[in-house]
């Protein structure tokens, strides 16, 4: 069945690792009669845990679409990691959908990914909803839990449906705004049935319902005015209200529930499907136009055909499946369009929608909806298809500098290129985990988002392609530069049977500021040299500063004057002259009292209030310099330093350990420092050993 963008609900479910997110899903499809059974985590057989590393680590690692048909209304929904290791998935997720529905723990309020995910929706300004699941657990709170996010995000949240009894003793919620109640199921494969409130909880309802009147009321004159005269809104009134009030982020409806015990989800699938916004009242999508510059586009179904695509699936059975979300027209098998990435024409094959790994063919993916193209080789994540005259290509997802760096080689060597085969494809799979080679340090480098996310993907590589890989700490890509004025002459001679070579220059260097990289000028008077070995002579100095004097790393910020030379008028050449230039350039830079640099990092570490003294000590042992710490809000500091990249290189591992798995970090280059004495001998000696073992292989 097709449906119309008005039609279409697209909510993202996240939250915290353990909330419950899986089993929520699971039973929200099972409620609205998209599937016949719900499973549970345990069994390895749920909808949107199907992978086989989330079956075996029973965690959820990748996005999973699904979906529910309910009142003429599709809703598609997102399962997300809770893991800050696959954030990736998450951000993916935002982008697709107008609505996120934050999954709160009953028992253990907001947690710090709870809080990371509420500035990232902060930042996108979406509409988001509260689930307090695992309310049948002892010592879960409703009231409480709510009262942890109006403390920590000077919120409001509005409760939607409330519990009838907590803990052991949760029988059910009443929704509040239907005015009805649902008791809780013999067992949690069996749907949730409408029931009358208990008598015991009408004046409570009733002080519910007053706050989801003055909700409905906020920012409307005339709703607001009603209210304060008559004291209530009608039915109607109330979801007109709430409806403009979430689509306009005024609203945080909150609801209550267990979504392993299937408490809470008949409700919410009615809210979804009746107030929820559709992709209609979505702020829209930036693109860039050909002068550089934003453009707004809206959703909309009456234009040509625009999608983006937002995760790339390379399936064993399905092959290559790119999953879009549909800016404008209506997408269609068989139809043509441009790949804004390359210009090139792409005809679509057939189209998909998703319950998990299960695929279920879709005629056509109006505006606003989300699915899957299949097998179009040359799509890839992030990229713009578009029908319109002059495609423009929406903005990329906005997706975090991968924080930990592995170094990574076959186990055996002639496995090497069916191991960079795999890594590519799984650094395509999932953006936050990249793959590159250092042509400086000799490395194939990996980098993610966390410990879990690569161990999971060389897991995957090992158990599938059957290839062992060994890790180990990357190499720093060091520097090197001078720090005083020096000259230097050198003369390249050499007598052979004919033409011989010769070429004499005369060099001065000096140091220019941190991060200019490289001047040449060309000091010479007269006729010394000829113009045409000039290149030659800056070839020469290239090469020369690709591996300095102090430890063989390249050299930085350096000026170089030619200021004398010689040349013979048969057996000078380009050739002479580079070689010439590189001797000279060795001499100089040795007279110029070179140094090391190393690489300092802009380090922004988030910690928990209880964490920040360890923390802060720890930095400072790193050789850190702190430079402001700044509470966010939920007993979370931001701590900024600047950090040597060396003592960076396992902070991944180090923070996760020093604060129980609630710290991250984001961290990116800054600018090259020198060092000196001991630091710096011990660099030296380490380069020496690698040359040597270098050698020794070749």
């Amino acid at each position: 069945m097709a449906y119309s963008t008005d039609c279409i609900r697209n909510v993202a479910i996240a939250g915290h690792g353990g909330t419950g997110k899986t089993s929520l899903l699971e039973h929200l499809l099972f409620q609205g009669g998209a599937i016949g059974k719900p499973e549970t985590v345990e069994s390895g057989k749920t909808v949107s845990d199907y992978g086989e590393d989330e079956i075996a680590r029973k965690i959820s690692v990748h996005a999973a679409l699904a979906h529910v048909s309910l009142k003429d209304v599709k809703i598609n929904f997102i399962d997300t990691p809770g893991s800050s290791d696959f954030v990736g998935e998450v951000i993916l997720a935002l982008r697709s959908c107008e609505t996120a529905l934050l999954l709160v723990d009953g028992k253990s309020g907001v947690q710090i990914e709870t809080i990371k995910l509420w500035r990232s929706l902060n930042q996108r300004n979406k509409p988001r909803a509260l689930f307090v699941s695992r309310l049948d657990e002892e010592r879960a709170a409703f009231e409480k839990a709510l009262d942890d996010v109006r403390e920590k995000f000077k919120a409001t949240p509005v409760a939607i449906t409330i519990p009838i009894g907590e803990g052991p003793a949760l029988k059910g919620v009443v929704d509040v705004l239907n005015q009805k109640a649902y008791l809780r199921p013999a067992a949690h494969d069996q749907k949730e049935v409408e029931a009358p409130i208990p008598a015991d909880m009408a004046s409570t309802v009733a002080e519910y319902r007053a706050k989801l009147f003055e909700a409905a009321a906020e920012g409307d004159d005339e709703l607001m005015e009603k209210y304060l005269g008559e004291g209530e809104l009608s039915q109607e009134e109330t979801v007109k209200g709430l409806s403009e009030a979430f689509a306009a982020g005024r609203v945080v409806p909150a609801f209550a529930g267990a979504g392993a015990k299937n408490v809470g989800s008949a409700a919410l699938l009615d809210f979804i499907a009746r107030i929820a916004p559709s992709p209609l009242a979505a702020a829209p999508e930036i693109a860039i136009d050909a002068e550089g510059k934003e453009v707004e586009v809206a959703i909309d179904p009456g234009k040509p055909v625009s999608a983006f695509v937002v995760k790339t699936q390379i399936d064993q059975f399905s092959g290559r499946l790119s999953y879009v979300k549909v800016v404008t027209g209506t997408l269609a098998m068989d139809l043509e369009v441009t790949n804004v990435r390359d210009g090139r024409k792409e005809k679509l094959g057939k189209l998909y929608t998703a319950q998990g790994k299960k695929l279920e063919e879709a005629g056509s993916l109006a505006a606003g909806d989300i699915g899957i193209i299949a097998k179009a080789a040359d799509l890839k994540t992030n990229d713009t298809i578009s029908a319109w005259e002059k495609p423009l290509p929406y903005h990329k997802l906005r997706l975090p500098t991968p924080v930990h760096m592995l170094a990574i080689s076959a186990v055996n060597k002639k496995e090497e290129d069916k191991l960079n085969e795999n890594l590519y494809k799984a650094a395509e799979e999932d953006l936050t985990f990249q793959v590159k080679f250092n042509q400086e340090t000799k490395e194939t480098v990996i980098a993610g988002m966390g410990e879990l996310q690569i161990n999971m993907v060389l897991d995957k590589i090992k158990n599938g392609a059957k290839i062992a890989a060994e890790t180990r700490v990357p190499r720093v890509a060091y520097r090197e530069t001078i720090t005083k004025k020096a000259s230097a002459e050198y003369t390249h001679k050499k007598q052979t049977g004919g033409h011989g070579q010769y070429a004499r220059v005369v060099f001065e260097v000096e140091p220019l500021e941190r991060g200019k990289g490289y001047e040449f000028e060309n000091k010479l008077f007269g006729q010394s040299v000829s113009k045409g070995f000039i290149p030659g002579i800056e070839k020469g100095i290239h090469q020369a500063m690709e591996s300095g004097v102090v430890a063989g790393y390249p050299v930085m910020d350096v000026k170089t004057a030619i200021v004398d030379g010689k040349e013979h008028p048969v057996d000078s050449s380009e050739m002479a002259f580079k070689i010439a230039s590189r001797g000279a350039f060795r001499e100089a830079t040795k007279n110029a009292s070179p140094v090391l640099l190393e690489p300092i990092m802009n380090l922004r570490v988030y910690v928990e209030d209880k964490d920040l003294g360890g923390v802060m000590s720890d930095l400072s042992g790193r050789r850190g310099r702190i430079s402001g710490q700044n509470p966010i809000g939920g007993g979370i500091v931001e701590v900024d330093a600047q950090v040597p990249q060396a003592e960076l290189l396992r902070y991944a591992i180090d923070l996760r350990s020093m604060t129980s798995g609630t710290g991250s970090f984001e961290v990116e280059f800054d600018h090259y420092s020198p060092i000196t004495g001991k630091i710096a001998e011990d660099v030296i000696k380490a380069a020496a050993a690698f040359r040597t073992h270098e050698e020794e292989e070749e």
